[in-house]
């Protein structure tokens, strides 16, 4: 169990330099630090972190967790789909978006792994997610489907 709850990494305490870092900083350490620096593009390190992420959200509905995914400015969710085993959310305004097209590259796994946490949490089911679409694969914005188990 994680020693930090999400409501104590709310407590900031920086007089000069605010509760913000620069996206660029948020860049380097997912696409440089995880997505190079790890073996398979981090992805195993990235799913794992983003569900227990998701999961500590103080979220209780899918509408919760879609709200807290923009007020943590990781993107703007629009949910396109539900059904009862799945979940198709596209996100703007992803971290990713303006930086250089990549065909074949999607690199928000990350961002689908804190989504499908927050879903777990909320129907208390194991949920996973995949990135169908990305800005970087130069998709218009990135797009999830997040799967539910029946």
């Amino acid at each position: 169990m994680c020693p930090f709850s999400f409501e104590e990494l709310k407590s900031i305490d920086r007089d000069q330099l605010g509760d913000w870092v620069p996206l660029e900083l948020y860049r380097a350490i997912r696409l440089i630090g995880m997505y190079q620096g790890l073996p398979m593009k981090g992805k195993g390190t990235t799913v794992t972190v983003g569900k227990i992420i998701g999961e500590s959200l103080p979220v209780e509905s899918i509408e919760e967790a879609l709200k807290m995914f923009k007020d943590l400015k990781i993107g703007i969710p629009t949910l396109l789909e539900q059904r009862e085993n799945a979940l198709r959310v596209k996100v703007d305004d992803c971290f990713c978006k303006g930086l250089q097209h990549k065909k074949g590259h999607m690199v928000c796994d990350l961002e689908g792994a804190i989504l499908a946490g927050a879903v777990s949490k909320v129907l208390d089911k194991k949920a996973s997610s995949k990135e169908i679409k990305c800005n970087v694969n130069g998709d218009g914005y990135c797009e999830y489907e997040v799967l539910i188990p029946r």
